[in-house]
């Protein structure tokens, strides 16, 4: 035997023993048991309760415990429809309402039980790197650092003469396709009683579209959804600086023409698994002017240094709740202690994600003119 037949007979034998320990990886998360035990179930109670506890429908859950837990076991063994509707409601953010369907706490138990023992071993072993939302020891703060890891190993290599293309997603959670989605799922849930339950979980979201807010396996689905989009681009269009948070992504390369096909290929392969662009907000701009990206603006200067300043939406909007509290707070509806509360936060905040400054110092100086003489431990009433 030669050197060539023994490296080939040596990568058989790694080929097979990987082939081997997918199998078992597979078979050990692929299991419909591990939802149904009590254990488990209760586990995801104990979570699922959690700072929420003081709501009236969370206490009638909590006095009953034990029982609702058994008849989720009891419900789930029999494959029984376990969806109770939804609490529906609108939100107003930043200057966007957004409709919220929260699923009921009998739900949510299941679901989360469902997302922890098996969603998320089973998924999050395929998603990038640099998809940072949503999952343990990632989200925003995570995004926001990579994207500066990107820029300064970007600036090491080529300067800071580059572009970046951004792009968000329109109306993401609404265009999410449900048989796409399943079809994407069954490739690593092969146990059809999961997958019978996932569909029971989706379908009231909409006929065979939709993924609604206020769901923990809406989250992770839609974090899912689009990771064939990011191998896409990072292995088809080889980009190494790439990242996404949900429905926002960054593209960083040192050709602008390049960035326009690889939007081109973007766009048409958003188009078969029906992700629509938001053209408004999609474009390429050089890092040395300032990127946006999760309401800060990044820039690179000619030293390499990273600047990071906030969009002036929401300097604007403490602005104006500074007077509102001011004339709450005049008629005894607010606390000053409220007021101080909430600024400290909005304050802490800006000085830890942004190079702010002088906003800040501005903000503090208006702060002081409105509420300078009013006691910080003040007892007006709510």
């Amino acid at each position: 035997m030669n050197s060539t037949e023994r490296k080939e007979k040596r990568y058989l034998r790694r080929k097979e023993k990987r082939k081997q320990n997918k199998i078992l990886f597979l078979s050990k998360y692929n299991n419909f048991d591990l939802l149904c035990s009590p254990d488990n179930l209760f586990k995801a109670y104990k979570k699922s309760i959690k700072d929420v506890s003081w709501k009236l429908s969370i206490q009638r859950y909590i006095l009953n415990a034990l029982k609702n837990i058994n008849k989720s076991v009891h419900d789930l063994i029999n494959e029984k429809n376990i969806t109770k509707g939804f609490d529906e409601f609108d939100i107003f953010e930043r200057g966007r309402i957004r409709h919220i369907k929260a699923v009921h706490i009998y739900e949510r138990v299941i679901q989360k039980c469902l997302c922890d023992q098996i969603l998320i071993p089973l998924l999050s072993r395929h998603l990038i790197y640099d998809n940072g939302a949503s999952m343990k020891n990632k989200g925003l703060h995570f995004s926001m650092k990579r994207f500066k890891v990107h820029l300064s190993k970007y600036y090491r290599k080529y300067g800071n003469d580059g572009y970046c293309l951004s792009i968000d997603f329109k109306k993401y959670f609404d265009n999410v396709k449900h048989d796409i989605l399943i079809e994407k799922l069954s490739k690593y849930i092969i146990d059809e009683k999961i997958i019978k339950l996932v569909k029971s979980l989706i379908i009231p979201f909409g006929d065979n579209t939709s993924l609604g807010l206020g769901s923990q396996i809406s989250q992770i689905f839609a974090l899912f959804y689009a990771n064939d989009l990011d191998r896409f681009i990072k292995e088809k269009l080889k980009i190494k600086y790439y990242g996404r948070y949900m429905d926002d992504c960054y593209l960083i390369h040192n050709d602008k023409q390049y960035l326009k096909y690889c939007l081109d290929e973007i766009i048409k392969y958003c188009n078969k698994i029906g992700i629509i662009i938001n053209v408004k907000k999609t474009q390429i701009t050089k890092i040395n002017h300032g990127v946006l990206f999760l309401k800060g603006i990044y820039s690179v200067t000619n030293t390499g240094k990273i600047k990071c300043r906030a969009v002036s939406s929401g300097r604007k909007r403490m602005l104006r709740k500074l007077y509102k509290f001011k004339k709450l707070l005049s008629e005894k509806k607010i606390r000053h202690i409220d007021i101080y509360t909430a600024y400290q936060s909005f304050r802490g905040n800006y000085r830890k994600r942004f190079n702010a400054f002088h906003t800040i110092r501005r903000l503090d100086y208006l702060y002081n003119s409105l509420f300078i003489n009013e006691k910080l431990d003040s007892d007006n009433a709510v």
